[in-house]
C-alpha cells in the first residue's frame, strides 16, 4: 500500500513561514529536524486531522529566492467556511488569484508558493 506522507516547501525565512502558516491556515509544528551543525532545520506543520504534512525545509547557506519555475504546480486545501477563509485571507492581502467560475482562489506564501483553497463541497463533488 501507498500513501501520501508530506510535501515540501523550501523558505527563505522560517519564522517568516511558520507565523504566515499559522494565521492563513492554521497549521502548527508537528515535527522538527535540525542538523547538528545548523546546516539545515525541517520543520513538519499538521492540520490536526489528516496525517499529511507540509515539510518546511531552511537551508543556512541559502540567501537568494528559490526559482519556482512557471508557478503551474501548487498545494492545496479544503476549507468548512469558504466565505470566512476567503475574507480572512483578503483581509491579510495575501490572495494572489481567483477563479470564480471553479469556486476556488489561490494564496500565496512569503516565498511565493500558491496555496489553492477549494471548498469541501466542491471536494466532494470531484471525487
Amino acid at each position: 500500500m501507498v500513501k501520501f506522507d508530506h510535501f515540501n516547501f523550501n523558505v527563505l525565512d522560517l519564522e517568516k513561514s511558520l507565523a504566515f502558516y499559522k494565521e492563513a491556515l492554521d497549521l502548527v509544528p508537528v515535527k522538527e529536524k535540525r542538523d547538528p551543525d545548523g546546516a539545515f532545520v525541517l520543520i513538519y506543520l499538521g492540520d490536526g486531522s489528516s496525517g499529511f504534512t507540509l515539510e518546511l525545509t531552511w537551508l543556512n547557506d541559502r540567501k537568494e529566492p528559490y526559482n519556482l519555475g512557471e508557478g503551474e504546480f501548487h498545494l492545496a486545501f479544503t476549507v468548512d467556511d469558504f466565505g470566512k477563509m476567503y475574507e480572512k485571507h483578503k483581509a491579510m492581502g495575501v490572495i494572489c488569484f481567483e477563479n470564480k467560475e471553479m469556486g476556488v482562489y489561490f494564496i500565496a506564501d512569503p516565498d511565493g508558493y500558491w496555496i489553492e483553497i477549494v471548498p469541501e463541497e466542491e471536494r466532494q463533488n470531484i471525487c
